[in-house]
């Protein structure tokens, strides 16, 4: 049996959610009208811009324990050239930092508490018990892989798991990744404003970042909603600005959302808008 195959049913077979990675780590989907990256490659979930299959299929959402999966017609073509396994991390409770290089490794050590060390290519992952947000980047060489993110199974590593630390979490929020500006355009001239005084817009950005900084699931959900009711009520009388969008994107970012996602999100609600 494929080696690759094995070391997925050992690991599915301990609760631990499983996927297959072709070559260049890329993700496999679970189904049929997934395979070969039919779909573009993105989970269904359930928000505009994504895998039409009506199941969450793809990329950390194709992780799974059902061996009926993984042993299915879905995946047999795809353990032939599977290059690796990888899991999910938040899926049984645990938190990957990715340490990239050495310099990220020797930041890790005299920065956060001793967990349980898995050895890499080029650096380390240190291995917490909790869950948060996935987050990439939170500063050189570290990436966040817990939640909605998968992981290179590289074996169960050394060292005694702690719990997740306040250092590890507070990454996400003091270091978010760099925004990529969108500006809300209007698509052809403009409307009167609405505003009586600029408090309105403010306030309508304070409450649509506390919204997304607050959400505690479905983040990804959250993020799209609040964009197009921003967009919807300040979208189209050229007052919203580029540094209105860098405080959604930061907000988003902060809960683990990437630049490529925001930018997605903030397309998918000017199109339903018709912007």
């Amino acid at each position: 049996m494929n080696v690759h195959l094995c070391t997925a049913l050992d690991l599915a077979g301990r609760g631990v959610p499983v996927l297959p990675l072709r070559p260049g780590k890329l993700p496999a989907g679970n189904c049929r009208a997934c395979r070969d990256n039919a779909c573009g490659g993105r989970p269904n979930m359930k928000t505009p811009g994504r895998c039409t299959c009506p199941a969450p299929c793809h990329a950390w959402a194709a992780a799974t324990t059902d061996l009926d999966v993984i042993t299915g017609p879905a995946w047999a073509p795809v353990w032939k050239q599977t290059a690796a396994v990888a899991y999910h991390p938040g899926g049984i409770g645990l938190t990957v930092v990715d340490l990239d290089h050495a310099d990220a490794v020797t930041w890790a050590r005299r920065t956060l508490p001793a967990t349980r060390i898995v050895p890499t290519t080029r650096g380390e992952h240190w291995i917490y018990q909790g869950a948060m947000q996935s987050a990439n980047h939170v500063r050189d060489g570290v990436d966040i892989k817990s939640t909605m993110s998968y992981a290179r199974w590289r074996g169960p590593g050394t060292g005694t798991m702690t719990v997740l630390p306040d250092a590890v979490r507070a990454l996400i929020v003091t270091k978010p990744s760099p925004v990529r500006l969108v500006t809300a355009h209007v698509p052809t001239g403009g409307a009167e404003c609405r505003h009586r005084t600029p408090v309105y817009l403010e306030r309508g950005i304070a409450m649509a970042e506390q919204r997304i900084t607050e959400a505690s699931s479905a983040v990804h959900a959250t993020v799209y909603r609040t964009f197009l009711a921003v967009l919807s009520a300040h979208g189209r009388c050229g007052c919203l600005t580029d540094a209105h969008a860098a405080r959604l994107f930061t907000a988003a970012q902060s809960r683990g959302e990437s630049p490529r996602h925001c930018v997605d999100a903030w397309s998918n609600a000017r199109t339903a808008l018709g912007m």
